[in-house]
């Protein structure tokens, strides 16, 4: 016979973000839940490494914005404090100018340069006052051809860090709801690391909900399979994990194509100058998506009176001679006295968006078996989050309990 700590009401598969957060929203509910993590803790690819000097550095450059709904809307979250950058973003473009790319943020423009600055805050101010309604009723192309026909290729360093996709082959319909969340909020991280926020979630669980080093073998409607510890056995089972490793245990589900990504951490000596910006390299020669003194951004980030500088290339490992070549030019000082802390290269970084995207991929397989994740909806922290609201509602109404209604309307996820 089982004992009790070997059933729940809800088995979650996979403590990353979706994971915690479906717990959360079930726990709420007066649902048991048990959360089941092959890995040695909870967080997912939003992970963060700590060095004996006092460094704290992501292992992937995905970024939030504070206009993410998700983050006000998920218990557990009430403490998560974000840093933001500078309003905006630097854009490099590749004729060696620079604009500051925010619609909803004042502008002193440079001569020479107020024209192309008036296009990009025209754009932006433009996504940014159309109703999600009408951006979704646009056609539906890619979001390079998309750029092309509106003449808007300006946008296009910024699209490419918003999607973690240097072609820009994702939906034009996800690009303009990226774009329209860029210009109505602010690209930020969380204080402390990027896995500051699964480590919220996971502390505000009761204790014993989250069961790290467990491997799961297989999954119905009714019980987990594990490796070496015995069957889970519950009403329903949450598979909370990435794309591939869903599809693993449901062959059923489709695994899309990823996008890969490669962040790169140096260590400055002394504390260099920043307004907290991050810098967009809008030329397409060279390997550097985006790169920020991130101390100045988030000063938890490294020792008293060192300068950590983060960078994201959207691809595998460039030569490291190359990057800092680039960042010397970037950042405007020299990077001889540099020290690269850490490369981290993660080939499945997120899940690609290509059209026809929907926005609201199915989350219950059949009644007792549902699936959430950055592949259900936007590949972003907010349609992790948001994946995750809506599995545990298809939760609960097949367990005949009462939804909850969102502090307002779900909107698209972006």
């Amino acid at each position: 016979m089982l004992s009790s700590a070997h059933h729940a009401d809800v088995v979650i598969v996979g403590a990353g973000v979706s994971g915690l957060a479906a717990a959360h929203h079930l726990i709420a509910a007066g649902v048991s839940v048990a959360i089941l993590e092959a890995a040695d803790g909870p967080g997912g690819r939003m992970a963060t490494d700590r060095t004996a000097e006092g460094f704290r550095l992501d292992r992937i450059g995905q970024l939030l914005n504070t206009s993410y709904p998700e983050l006000d809307r998920t218990p557990g979250l009430e403490d998560l404090v974000l840093r933001p950058f500078a309003h905006g973003a630097l854009v490099h473009t590749e004729d060696g100018k620079q604009l500051r790319a925010g619609a909803l943020t004042p502008v002193r423009a440079l001569a020479g340069r107020s024209l192309d600055q008036a296009r990009l805050g025209a754009a932006l101010g433009r996504l940014a006052a159309l109703p999600v309604e009408r951006v979704l009723a646009r056609p539906e192309r890619t979001a390079a051809a998309a750029l092309r026909a509106r003449g808007a290729m300006l946008l296009r360093p910024l699209l490419a860090t918003l999607l973690c996709d240097p072609q820009l082959g994702t939906s034009s319909r996800v690009a303009d709801l990226a774009l329209r969340r860029f210009a109505r909020g602010r690209l930020a991280v969380p204080e402390g690391g990027a896995a500051a926020l699964p480590e919220l979630l996971a502390a505000g669980l009761p204790a014993g909900t989250v069961l790290t080093g467990v491997r799961v073998r297989s999954v119905s409607v009714n019980v987990v399979t594990t490796e070496d510890h015995g069957a889970f056995r519950c009403r329903a089972v949450l598979l909370a994990t990435g794309a591939r490793a869903a599809a693993d245990l449901l062959p059923g589900l489709r695994v899309p194509a990823f996008h890969e990504m490669t962040v790169l951490h140096h260590a400055a000596p002394g504390v260099l100058p920043s307004d907290g910006s991050l810098l967009l390299d809008g030329d397409p020669r060279w390997p550097v998506a985006h790169t920020a003194v991130m101390s100045a951004v988030d000063p938890t980030r490294a020792p008293a009176g060192r300068s950590l500088v983060t960078t994201t290339v959207l691809g595998p490992p460039p030569p490291l001679r190359t990057v800092a070549s680039r960042l010397a030019r970037l950042h405007d000082t020299s990077t001889r006295d540099w020290e690269l802390l850490a490369v981290h290269h993660t080939p499945e970084a997120v899940p690609a968006m290509p059209p026809p995207y929907d926005l609201r991929r199915p989350v219950r397989v059949v009644a007792g078996l549902y699936v959430c994740g950055d592949h259900r909806d936007s590949n972003t922290v907010q349609g992790a989050l948001q994946s995750a609201r809506r599995a545990t509602a298809a939760v609960l109404r097949d367990f005949g309990i009462p939804v909850p209604a969102p502090a307002q309307p779900l909107p698209a996820a972006a």
